[in-house]
């Protein structure tokens, strides 16, 4: 059977063909209108209609927009960076470090920090401040400080320097690291000899204190032996020697081995003993 309104069935069918060229053009655009903010990332939108927006931030995951707008993502999680940093000591000698820096940019500031250094703020604004704090402390000290007793004031010094000068700029610091501080090839030498000088020291003290400790043992030893010796030779009166000597000859005269002759008596009045075996 002819279709009745076939003027209607060729509108309905171009009508249809119209909407899927629509869904089509919208799909094709959607990939131009969407942003995907990643973890431990927050975006900051740009309009070529009305600039940057000042007032948002955009927050992990997926982000529809307009075709002239863009949002462009910044890392905010912890970040390390290692810098190879040379100063000149307070005395004018070239010192050589390796010094990391910790920093993330402030959520809260980052559409101005878009608009005042952009994704290269590291370059543009930490690196910098880094280089000149370190230089700055550098020069108060002497190289043999730096070595390792001002070690961690000068870690210290050059943190509190980079902060008082990022952080009112956008930027947290959360720590400056020295992790190689290199000496000029003399300084280091005349170290290394003064370290050496002062462990020979100690051992030296060590032996001398040793020696005399065995020293105070053997005299304590030796008065010891003494007050022993003294004792008993207090205690060895007449009477006790001539009583161990009759034990010692009635000992003997039991003997089975002894032939005893007893013939008068000695001086000390103990029996004379003589035996032939």
């Amino acid at each position: 059977m002819a279709n009745p309104y076939p003027n209607v069935a060729r509108f309905m069918s171009r009508l249809g063909i119209l909407g899927v060229l629509a869904v089509v053009v919208v799909a094709l655009g959607a990939g131009c209108m969407t942003t995907t903010i990643g973890a431990g990332e927050q975006g900051v939108k740009f309009s070529s209609f009305s600039g940057t927006d000042l007032e948002t931030t955009y927050g992990e995951g997926f982000h529809v927009h307009a075709p002239w707008a863009a949002i462009e993502a910044y890392d905010v999680k912890i970040q390390e960076q290692l810098e190879e940093i040379s100063a000149l000591s307070s005395n004018g000698l070239s010192i050589n470090m390796e010094i990391s820096i910790r920093f993330r940019p402030l959520t809260e500031t980052l559409p101005t920090l878009h608009t005042t250094y952009g994704t290269d703020y590291f370059r543009k604004l930490v690196q910098p401040e880094l280089r000149s704090a370190a230089r700055e402390v550098v020069g108060r000290y002497l190289p043999e400080e730096l070595y390792a007793s001002k070690r961690s004031e000068l870690q210290a010094q050059i943190g509190a320097g980079v902060k008082a000068r990022v952080e009112q700029e956008y930027i947290i610091v959360d720590a400056v690291l020295i992790r190689h501080v290199e000496l000029p090839d003399q300084i280091q030498t005349a170290i290394e000899n003064k370290l050496k000088e002062e462990q020979e020291a100690e051992r030296y003290q060590y032996t001398i204190q040793k020696e005399r400790l065995e020293a105070e043992r053997k005299q304590i030893e030796a008065q010891g032996e003494a007050t022993y010796q003294r004792i008993i030779t207090e205690s060895l009166s007449p009477q006790f020697l001539r009583f161990k000597g009759i034990e010692v000859t009635r000992e003997l005269a039991q003997s089975d081995n002894a032939k005893v002759i007893v013939i008068g008596s000695g001086a000390d009045g103990l029996p004379l003993i003589l035996g032939n075996q």
